[in-house]
């Protein structure tokens, strides 16, 4: 079986919808499982729903807007009765009817029970489009397949259930299902971490022992570098599982970092193709060594940097680790980069909950704390270190680590 993963800006209108077809004849349509995203930027816009329903103020008008969206999407692929068009407008109805009666003050679980409907309605009609068009698939419920705790936003995978849920599947059928979404053992939605499309699809093609996986982005492949922000970067045909994990920790946004390992595990090749080239080769993840020492670029942005140093100029011990570690992860803030001296800590983390102040507020208990917003990590995989002053040119450098031919700077 084959394994799909369409992203949010390959399904963000009609033709994008209608283009999914085409790839899909490219690749010999048949025994697939495809995986989808929701809708352009509609995860945003279900995140500004939940903030408005916790600020008091008006989220149902926002629903509205987000549900007026996708009815002018599907008005260019359905016909004005088709029932497809009655299904959408329950998902909205049920956001709606769910944060009338919510009585959780917990914003996390009020999150994915409204920000996972966005997949729910771009795989359906997805997958009534295809039926329509003779592209015949089952549309399924990835949360009676994916099983995790009750970590919302950041759900752990019970393998064990996943799997054996996940192996009832007929092989020699073709499926559409939604990526980003699991469910607890209460059965509520529990997402799996912002972009986390491709670790659901990395979880079908473990349990499926999958051909391979492939997923479709908008550009031809893994790179160097982000277009956007570097220039001269190239197209990188073929890397190893290792060098992949590695881009993927260091913050390269087009592979999702718990994607790989399950496809490493099992030895599952992992493309990486554009949806509007599909017939162009792109990026191969799997043994392959063939890119494995070509200079690449990452910069991850929105970072905050952190001294902590101790108040009595004793050394920062293991206690001191220990305490500043607890509420590192108490406070889901993780790092990017650390780097310790006697008497100091430099971390650089990314703050995706909004919760550096309570981190601020516990550690000014025991340290003197300095705190740099919106400073930015540059990584270079694979260094060339003669040419280091290539890389210091015109940046103000606040901590920077050499190893291994991987140089790291943080900057503002």
């Amino acid at each position: 079986m084959k394994i799909f993963k369409f992203g949010g800006a390959s399904v963000k209108d009609a033709e994008g919808i209608k283009n999914v077809a085409v790839v899909l004849e490219t690749e010999h349509f048949s025994k697939c499982l495809i995986v989808v995203s929701a809708m352009g930027k509609t995860t945003n816009a279900l995140e500004k729903v939940v903030q408005n329903y916790f600020e008091k103020k008006d989220y149902e008008t926002e629903v509205e807007k987000i549900k007026e969206n996708h009815l002018e999407i599907t008005s260019e692929l359905f016909s004005e009765n088709h029932p497809v068009l009655s299904e959408i407008a329950v998902f909205f109805d049920d956001i709606n009817s769910f944060l009338r009666r919510n009585k959780s003050p917990n914003y996390n679980f009020v999150y994915d029970q409204v920000v996972g409907c966005g997949e729910m309605i771009s795989s359906k009609i997805l997958s009534e489009y295809l039926n329509d068009i003779q592209f015949k698939n089952n549309w399924i419920d990835a949360r009676d397949y994916i099983k995790t705790d009750s970590q919302y936003r950041e759900g752990l995978v019970n393998w064990e259930e996943t799997e054996k849920n996940i192996k009832t599947l007929n092989n020699s059928e073709c499926f559409v299902t939604q990526g980003f979404i699991g469910s607890d053992p209460n059965n509520f939605t529990v997402t799996l971490g912002r972009e986390g499309s491709d670790y659901s699809a990395a979880i079908f093609a473990y349990c499926l022992d999958a051909d391979h996986l492939t997923i479709w982005k908008d550009v031809p492949g893994v790179m160097t570098g982000d277009p956007r922000k570097f220039e001269n970067v190239q197209l990188l045909s073929g890397i190893s599982y290792e060098e992949a994990i590695e881009m993927a920790y260091y913050g390269a946004s087009i592979i999702h970092p718990k994607t790989l390992q399950p496809l490493k595990q099992k030895n599952i090749p992992f493309f990486v193709k554009s949806f509007l080239n599909p017939k162009e080769a792109g990026t191969k993840v799997s043994v392959s060594d063939q890119n494995e020492y070509v200079e690449s670029y990452i910069l991850k942005e929105n970072q905050i940097l952190i001294y902590v140093s101790t108040r009595d100029f004793s050394f920062i011990a293991e206690e001191h680790l220990s305490l500043i570690f607890s509420e590192l992860a108490k406070n889901k803030i993780k790092i990017s980069l650390m780097q310790n001296s006697a008497i100091s800590l430099a971390l650089c983390v990314e703050d995706k909950y909004n919760n550096i102040n309570l981190l601020n507020s516990e550690l000014l208990k025991f340290f003197d704390i300095e705190i740099i917003k919106d400073v930015s990590l540059f990584t270079i995989r694979n260094a060339d270190t003669s040419k280091l002053e290539n890389f210091y040119a015109n940046r103000k450098i606040l901590l920077e680590q050499i190893s291994q031919k991987t140089l790291q700077m943080v900057t503002n």
